[in-house]
């Protein structure tokens, strides 16, 4: 009796120790890439400034759930996801600061997230040197803590594709379902049409090898995150062939075009390339662009030598898809499109520079670790003077801005106040005013509509300087501003 109970005693005490071990385990497989998200969170609150202010789509995405300003004009390529992720703090709070700091530590969480779904198809040190490539480019840093969609739709994509792996090799991997469904809802209520276009290999595998269960939940969670976009479409588009033709001719028109010079012009730190014109940056700058093809290339001739194919081949036939529609369907460029494709290219990429610096023999390998360190620690040091230069111009852009602003309110237009003309929109958000356009793609009132708003309601047009005003405002009075002139109407009080 006695002997039984020592035995129970022994048996559970094996028992805690195994899982202590296990819990010492997982903790030693998670925090390399802990690390890399909350250095990533580090760096964009050091680096991006939180008081930079809102961008001009920022405005928009903001204004539809803030109370500082008037929800702008929503154009039909847009969805709402950004809206409702900012909608926390943006909906009580018109501070850039708090809204800045709240997307900068939930982007690192996002990135963990996705690195963690990972887990088990690569070692944790490929895993965070991928977290690390990705998040200390410049175009990531920048975006990271800004109200947009497309690191959502790259953190999105990169858990997808791993949940997706995951599903299809063990059927009792609830955790994989449940992160693919909400992943690809996540990229869909992002962005639907990238959602699409970065899910067109896992759709084309699960139809293939008849992985019916991940096809299923992958097609739930687009569905999900793509419903309110679709029903909008009927409610305020006109359907949704008319919003997608409508998305197409807003971008230019959706066809074939050869954009991978305009991508190219744009690593300069360009935030829109549109017209995309003028010379091509610095070599220095693009190089690291033109090593992603060759290493994920060599990524994915170790993983074809280690009988790994699928886990490293999916990951770039995803990228491809992502980038397809911004290297050749569009006019123009900006550097954040392709933000998917990074985060899919740096599992492979990745596993080559792991390979670099593990297979040369014991009297080579420190060659190879010197160089691949050296090599890294220049790519750091373009990344970041790009990303310093970026944060400068656009500062100085969202401050004149703020000034133009400043002077609305001191010529009397003050909320509840109207804008139209240059840069209406984000001008409009700083000056707490609603904005409208008569043509262009933001075309949502026409100049009797103004004209008649301008009898009771402060109304001002921004027209660049020697440019003549709209018909409706050669009458008002009108001031110089920043290259602009600003033409306002006051009506008296009681009028």
């Amino acid at each position: 009796m006695i002997g039984s109970v020592h035995v129970r005693v022994d048996a559970a005490r094996r028992e805690r120790a195994r899982r202590a071990s296990a819990g010492t385990g997982r903790a030693r497989a998670i925090w390399p890439i802990a690390a890399v998200a909350a250095a990533f969170t580090l760096a964009q609150l050091l680096l991006v400034r939180p008081g930079m202010g809102l961008g001009w789509d920022e405005t928009v995405y903001v204004s539809q759930v803030s109370g500082h300003a008037p929800a702008a004009f929503f154009s039909a390529p847009r969805a709402r996801g950004v809206s409702l992720l900012v909608g926390p703090v943006a909906a009580w709070s018109s501070s850039t600061v708090l809204l800045r700091v709240y997307l900068a530590v939930l982007s690192g969480l996002a990135l963990f997230l996705a690195l963690r779904a990972w887990r088990g198809l690569f070692p944790v040190r490929v895993l965070a040197l991928a977290g690390a490539l990705f998040a200390s480019l410049w175009v990531t840093l920048f975006y990271g803590p800004q109200a947009m969609p497309n690191y959502w739709v790259a953190v999105g994509a990169l858990a997808a594709v791993a949940c997706f792996l995951r599903a299809r090799t063990d059927r009792a991997d609830r955790a994989a379902l449940w992160g693919l469904g909400a992943s690809a809802a996540l990229m869909a209520w992002m962005r639907p049409v990238d959602a699409v276009w970065v899910a067109l290999p896992l759709l084309a595998l699960g139809l293939a090898r008849h992985h019916w269960r991940p096809l299923l939940v992958l097609l739930t969670g687009l569905a999900a995150g793509a419903l309110e976009w679709v029903i909008e479409a009927y409610v305020s588009y006109g359907g949704l062939a008319q919003r997608l033709d409508d998305g197409s001719a807003i971008q230019g028109g959706l066809g074939l075009h050869f954009a991978v010079v305009d991508q190219l012009r744009s690593l300069g730190g360009r935030a829109l390339c549109r017209p995309c014109t003028g010379a091509l940056p610095n070599p220095v700058v693009t190089v690291w662009w033109f090593a992603l093809p060759l290493l994920a290339a060599l990524g994915l001739t170790v993983a074809v030598r280690a009988r790994r194919t699928a886990t490293t081949l999916l990951p770039l036939a995803c990228a491809a898809t992502a980038a397809v529609p911004y290297l050749f369907m569009i006019g123009y460029a900006a550097p954040r499109f392709l933000l998917p494709a990074y985060a899919l290219l740096s599992i492979p990429v990745a596993v080559a520079l792991v390979h670099l610096v593990t297979a040369p023999s014991r009297v080579r390998r420190p060659v190879a670790v010197a160089l691949l360190a050296l090599g890294l620690a220049a790519h750091l040091a373009v990344q970041l003077t790009v990303l310093l230069h970026t944060v400068d111009r656009t500062t100085a852009a969202h401050r004149d801005w703020s000034r133009t602003a400043d002077t609305l309110h001191r010529l009397g237009v003050r909320s509840p106040c109207l804008l139209t003309g240059h840069e209406a929109i984000p001008v409009a958000f700083y000056a707490g005013c609603s904005s409208a356009a008569t043509t262009g793609h933001n075309a949502n009132s026409t100049a009797q509509a103004i004209t008649d708003t301008a009898r009771h309601t402060p109304v001002a047009t921004l027209v660049p300087a020697g440019s003549r005003p709209p018909r409706y405002a050669r009458s008002w009075p009108s001031v110089p501003l920043d290259g602009l002139r600003l033409y306002y109407a006051v009506p008296e009080a009681g009028s």
